[in-house]
């Protein structure tokens, strides 16, 4: 499956699950805001009365239903029964296992077998959205596309995203069988796991003097990365940078304000809402690059944190955004850890642009449209012919932003 595919039909994900195997629509991408310190534990709410009658409920469940259920099951599915009653699309309950997962990926330490898994729209079927490069997944054979049917010996049939992924990770050198689905064809695979590096910022210099920068998604550190990236051999990008946003789900929405700070001399980036709390400005450090020409390219993958990127450079004038209207997600996600180490993740605020824009469930439409039906590389070359457009209309002793939005008006719909 190309980048096109997965940015247009695959649901935006979060990271959860995502230990190298997590892409799929519900999981939370939004991230604490910065300054949280964690998860949040939470305390006892419920009175003894209460908590009573549901140990009760829950006893006679387990012991007289005409179906085995164990009480691990009963509890899972009365918390996942209040968090529907909240109508909370994002909020979600992880178990100690899959919550330390959460935690690993968005510190980039896990294992796995290296695949981003996600759900295509109306499927109930997980699929392989993509594959790490160099990764056991990628050396045993395993492509995008690829429909997941079995893994360790027992079908996956009726398993959530997150389960799926959970099951794909475990300790280096342990080994995994996955049977996948592709075309008529069911393949077997034995996979070992190993650790496997995140590798969420990667860059390319598709042109002179011009940097390709793919931000795979907003996990520990990346922000630095960028950073470091515009500091190191600025001769490498003196024409021009292509910030590659698409197929983006989000992350931690500190990075994303690290790295939109890479590109901006101060000001605001994003404006964080939360229930019973002013609004919280978050400001660039003032130390971006501002003359370098920037362009961002977009689609229907880009999501969360990533929109806060794109959004901020788009307000403030600093970037043109290429490609497809992005997904819609402007909200946050906090954690709250239980006592046996599980957790649920909750929608806890609202994000704006800098000018004020409320994204959730509307996106970003982009400068310059590129059909989602193109191939990938369409974008690109329209990209690059954008960023050539910038460097030629602005003069060598101005900044690179300051013209950035005479492109305003550039539709490429074909």
């Amino acid at each position: 499956m190309n980048r096109r595919r997965t940015g247009r039909v695959l649901r935006v994900a979060a990271f959860a699950t995502a230990i190298m195997c997590a892409y799929g629509l519900g999981v939370a991408t939004g991230g604490a805001a910065p300054g949280n310190r964690g998860p949040r534990t939470a305390e006892a709410g419920t009175s003894p009365s209460a908590r009573a009658v549901l140990d009760d409920a829950a006893d006679r469940l387990s012991a007289a239903a005409a179906h085995p259920v164990t009480r691990a099951e009963l509890d899972r599915a009365a918390i996942d029964g209040m968090l529907r009653r909240l109508d909370d699309r994002w909020a979600r309950y992880y178990d100690a296992r899959e919550y330390d997962d959460v935690e690993g990926r968005l510190n980039g330490r896990y294992s796995g077998v290296g695949l981003w898994l996600g759900t295509a729209d109306g499927e109930t079927t997980v699929r392989v959205a993509s594959v790490q490069p160099g990764s056991p997944a990628e050396r045993a054979g395993v492509r995008s596309g690829d429909l997941i049917t079995a893994v360790g010996g027992q079908s996956v049939a009726g398993w959530s995203l997150p389960r799926i992924a959970t099951a794909l990770r475990g300790e280096p050198s342990s080994g995994v069988e996955m049977v996948v689905r592709r075309g008529a064809a069911q393949l077997r695979f034995r996979l070992v796991r190993a650790a496997v590096r995140a590798d969420d910022v990667t860059v390319e210099e598709p042109a002179a003097h011009v940097q390709l920068i793919r931000l795979a998604a907003f996990t520990k550190g990346v922000g630095q990365e960028v950073r470091d990236v515009m500091a190191r051999s600025p001769d490498r990008h003196s024409r021009g940078v292509l910030l590659d946003l698409r197929g983006n789900p989000g992350g931690l929405l500190s990075e994303a304000v690290t790295t939109a700070s890479a590109f901006l001399s101060g000001g605001p980036v994003v404006t964080y809402e939360r229930r019973g709390a002013a609004p919280q400005r978050l400001f660039a450090d003032g130390s971006g690059d501002t003359r370098t020409p920037v362009v961002v390219l977009v689609d229907a993958g880009t999501a969360s944190a990533a929109e806060v990127v794109a959004g901020s450079l788009r307000d403030r004038d600093r970037a043109v955004l290429v490609g497809s209207r992005t997904f819609g997600k402007g909200s946050v996600q906090e954690p709250v850890r239980l006592r046996d180490g599980s957790a649920i993740e909750l929608t806890v605020g609202r994000y704006r642009t800098p000018a004020g824009h409320n994204l959730d469930g509307v996106g970003i439409d982009p400068d310059v449209v590129v059909s989602a039906d193109r191939a990938p590389r369409e974008a690109e070359r329209r990209a690059l012919a954008v960023l050539r457009g910038l460097v030629a209309t602005v003069p060598a002793d101005a900044a690179g932003a300051t013209k950035a939005g005479s492109h305003r008006k550039d539709k490429d719909r074909g």
